[in-house]
């Protein structure tokens, strides 16, 4: 009887053995060979899952059309437990493996956020509230106007809010100290903070890259004669007390008004910054160009005329004064009050 049993048993293992190798190559081809998917997709791992719901989650986002391929092969090339949460781009016909590969490296898709020159704490902070992928909410507390460098961020899905605010904290204080360091000995100001202040204005006041320098250079002359800056955007921004400027263009009565920040009535700089000021402007803060100039008015072509003297800004000024009128002919005028300086 054990010989029979022995001849009976042995042929049954094998054949046992020869359809688990059998299944385990189909599992390793499946697992190796593309995946139904035509167009490339994006899936969110959320944190904690383990490799049999993220397989779940990949068949039902079209990633898999089988979740046990993806299952065995993990284990079997030893990455089921290295597999991280995030957001993850697959590409076309992705396999099961190269999935697998993917969600353990922690490649995750990388978002933006693209904070403008020129917007207020206030406006900067809204953008990041509502950008998609954030969580928590955002640590707006002790930051001033001008704190938040803008420029363009890159995060992940599930990042925090206050962690992005505070590299934009962090990126302000190394960008201001940088323009600091390489500044002229010549200016007119004396501190940072004067130079944060300063760009503020200067980021206001113009959008055309080249004129920065020049804009800086007119109003380092004008602290230097004491004369008082008047600059529009200062009166704008008193009005608002940093919220949302006037949607009108200023009048005699908003220049004349007595605000902290209204340079048409209080001598040198404001208390704090108007806006955000990027790079540029923090430099152009520190190296103003050489210029007589001490008045400069817009052009109406988006830039500005700039002038030495007060009779040559005064007519300056009433050629940019006809303009509007001409173009009040053709429609409803938008544009703000030209600056007087």
């Amino acid at each position: 009887m054990g010989r029979v049993a022995v001849r009976i048993v042995l042929p049954a293992l094998l054949v046992a053995a020869l359809a688990l190798a059998a299944v385990a190559l189909w599992g390793w081809d499946r697992y190796t060979g593309a995946g139904p998917l035509t167009e490339p997709r994006i899936v969110i791992i959320p944190k904690g899952a383990g490799v049999a719901e993220i397989a779940a989650l990949l068949r039902g986002a079209g990633v898999l059309d089988q979740t046990l391929p993806f299952r065995f092969g993990a284990r079997v090339d030893g990455v089921d437990r290295a597999l991280r949460a995030g957001e993850f781009r697959f590409p076309a016909r992705v396999s099961p493996r190269a999935a697998a590969r993917l969600i353990a490296s922690g490649d995750t898709v990388k978002r933006r956020l693209t904070v403008a020159e020129g917007l207020t704490t206030a406006q900067t902070l809204a953008l990041v509230a509502a950008a998609d992928g954030l969580e928590g909410p955002v640590a707006a507390s002790g930051i001033g106007e001008g704190r938040l460098l803008p420029e363009t961020y890159f995060y992940e899905y599930g990042d925090s809010r206050a962690a992005l605010v505070k590299r934009m904290h962090e990126s302000m204080d190394k960008a201001l100290a940088l323009a600091w360091a390489g500044r002229d000995a010549r200016i007119a100001i004396g501190s940072a903070e004067d130079a944060r202040v300063l760009a503020s204005i200067i980021e206001k006041e113009t959008g055309v890259p080249s004129e920065r320098a020049l804009v800086s250079g007119v109003f380092h002359n004008r602290l230097r004669r004491g004369m008082r800056l008047q600059s529009d955007p200062t009166v704008a921004y008193g009005l608002s007390v940093g919220g949302a400027a006037p949607d009108r263009p200023l009048t005699r009565d908003d220049l004349a008004r007595a605000t902290p920040y209204n340079t048409y009535v209080i001598a040198g700089l404001p208390p704090g910054p108007i806006a955000t000021p990027g790079r540029a402007s923090l430099q152009a803060a520190v190296q103003p160009a050489e210029t007589e100039a001490l008045y400069f008015v817009a052009d109406g072509e988006g830039g500005h005329v700039f002038a030495r003297t007060l009779a040559d800004h005064n007519r300056n000024v009433a050629r940019w004064r006809h303009l509007l009128r001409e173009r009040a002919k053709q429609g409803p005028e938008t544009g703000a009050h030209p600056p007087s300086r």
